[in-house]
C-alpha cells in the first residue's frame, strides 16, 4: 500500500517554480501596460470635461447678462438660476465685469475658454 502511494506521487507533475515565477513576471509587466494606459484616458476625460464646463459657465454668463443686463460672478450665476449649486468643478473663479470672460481652471492644464 505504502508503495502504491510513492509510486503515485513519483508519476504526479506539476509547476516549477521557474514556471511559477515567469507566469507572475508576464502578468506584472501587463498589468503594468494597462495602468499607464488608463491613466492617458483619464487625463483626456479631466482636459474635455474642464473644457466643456467653461463652455457651460461662458453660456451661462450670456444668458445672465440678456435677461439682467450685467454679467456675474459663478455665486451670482447660481443665485439667479443659471448654474447649479456645486457645478463648477474645474473653474475656480470667473469674472466678467468689463464684458470679456476671463475663467481661471485649477486642474487640468490646458483648459481655457478658447
Amino acid at each position: 500500500m505504502l508503495n502504491k502511494i510513492r509510486e503515485a506521487r513519483k508519476n504526479e507533475s506539476g509547476f516549477t517554480l521557474i514556471e511559477l515565477l515567469m507566469v507572475i513576471v508576464i502578468l506584472g509587466v501587463l498589468s503594468g501596460i494597462v495602468v499607464f494606459a488608463v491613466s492617458g484616458i483619464q487625463d483626456r476625460g479631466a482636459l474635455s470635461a474642464c473644457k466643456s464646463e467653461v463652455k457651460t459657465i461662458a453660456v451661462a454668463e450670456e444668458a445672465n447678462y440678456a435677461q439682467k443686463g450685467t454679467y456675474a460672478d459663478l455665486a451670482g450665476l447660481v443665485t439667479n438660476g443659471f448654474l447649479r449649486s456645486g457645478t463648477p468643478k474645474y473653474v475656480a473663479s470667473a469674472n466678467a465685469s468689463d464684458g470679456s470672460l476671463t475663467l481661471v481652471a485649477s486642474p487640468p492644464s490646458g483648459c481655457s475658454a478658447a
